[in-house]
């Protein structure tokens, strides 16, 4: 199935935008070949150039190959909030590739309860019947490893975003790989700490049953003590308000031996570190983030956060229907060789990697998100 010269973006079945789409029109005997063609992307300090170079390159393999028609679909947990950017790249994607492409999510939904689920379950079946032969999916758990394990089965091609399910499910993961995360953020925290002795707080996550947040937090934890620094891992408290959390981490802090002389935050609760710096009468020790919240930003305005990370949930969005498109085109193995660079030894998990935000770099950075389309 090919519908030339439009793409549409949809929530379950409900169309929200159309698209330019790319150029890769059919050919009779003699023509020349139309070549992929990507949009140019605006140069900016905080462009990831590693990324952007894998890209042209599996480009430039593809255009070595003849131009296909191609129906797939990109499947999310929602269309707001932290997916809104991961919609706009896909749809930009998909445009670009002159592809039948559509971006679906839960009608009406925003979390991960049971009904979204069940919704996106049907959603990978029914975009399977309708005969897609690449599904980007966004999963929100393991209630979805039995639709795409038949998708597979059905000869689709699947890459997972941002949540993954077990490697023999899908062809290839695409998001925040978490320990590289973890460490990036350790090591930006570095360059503003004493040296040894001093142990490094750490706001992250140490219980059982959420793999990402330990990843993380271990990933951090293994840089600085590498470093010569003891660490002080203590577990974000998600539910509850600010306080609760600060109250909850206060003593740990007063109790550690050698004092503590920074801190970093894994998760959009983060600011709680500045706020904690500040609550025991030390607000000049360095801190650094994760993420964007408002919180945060003001923290970082006011100095008291040397620097924060955040996901390129844009660039998520953005790579995967190239991806589909070049396991379709050259195949997967080829498709692997070519973001081996992004892959870090894992050869089924492409890393987007984090941005670095220096804390006077603020409204930079929100420049960056507003050319590239990415601001949630």
């Amino acid at each position: 199935m090919r519908v030339m010269g439009r793409c549409r973006m949809a929530v379950f079945g409900l169309t929200l935008m159309t698209a330019a789409c790319g150029s890769s029109e059919s050919i009779g005997e003699g023509e020349k070949v139309a070549l992929l063609t990507r949009a140019p992307t605006p140069a900016n300090e905080f462009t990831p150039v590693e990324l952007e170079a894998t890209i042209d390159n599996l480009v430039a393999e593809m255009n070595e190959n003849p131009i296909q028609p191609m129906h797939m679909a990109i499947l999310l947990k929602t269309m707001t909030g932290f997916f809104a950017p991961v919609a706009t790249g896909a749809n930009r994607a998909m445009g670009e590739l002159g592809v039948t492409g559509n971006v679906f999510a839960p009608a009406g939904q925003s979390n991960d309860g049971g009904e979204s689920q069940d919704i996106q379950t049907e959603q990978i079946k029914e975009m399977v019947a309708s005969g897609a032969e690449g599904i980007g999916v966004a999963p929100f758990g393991d209630g979805q490893k039995e639709a795409i394990e038949e998708a597979v089965a059905s000869g689709v091609h699947v890459v997972t975003l941002d949540t993954d399910v077990a490697a023999d499910k899908r062809a290839l993961y695409v998001g925040t790989l978490n320990g590289a995360a973890g460490a990036t953020a350790a090591t930006t925290l570095l360059e503003d700490l004493p040296p040894p002795p001093g142990t490094v707080m750490i706001h992250g996550h140490t219980v059982e049953g959420w793999a990402d947040g330990i990843d993380r937090t271990v990933g951090a934890r293994q840089v600085l003590e590498s470093a010569g620094y003891k660490v002080l891992a203590t577990q974000a408290i998600f539910a509850g308000d600010d306080q609760f959390d600060l109250d909850w981490m206060k003593p740990q802090f007063e109790a550690a031996d050698p004092p503590v002389v920074g801190m970093v935050g894994l998760f959009n609760i983060s600011y709680r570190c500045a706020m904690l710096a500040e609550l025991v009468g030390k607000p000049e020790l360095p801190v650094v983030a994760f993420d964007f919240d408002p919180k945060t930003v003001e923290f970082m305005r006011k100095g008291r956060i040397k620097a924060t990370h955040t996901q390129r949930q844009y660039y998520e969005g953005y790579i995967a229907p190239y991806i589909i498109y070049g396991i379709k085109i050259i195949g997967l193995d080829a498709t692997k060789q070519i973001l081996s660079p992004l892959m870090m030894g894992d050869a089924s998990r492409v890393n987007i990697g984090v941005d670095v935000v220096p804390g006077d770099k603020v409204d930079e950075y929100y420049a960056f998100l507003d050319k590239i389309g990415a601001s949630e």
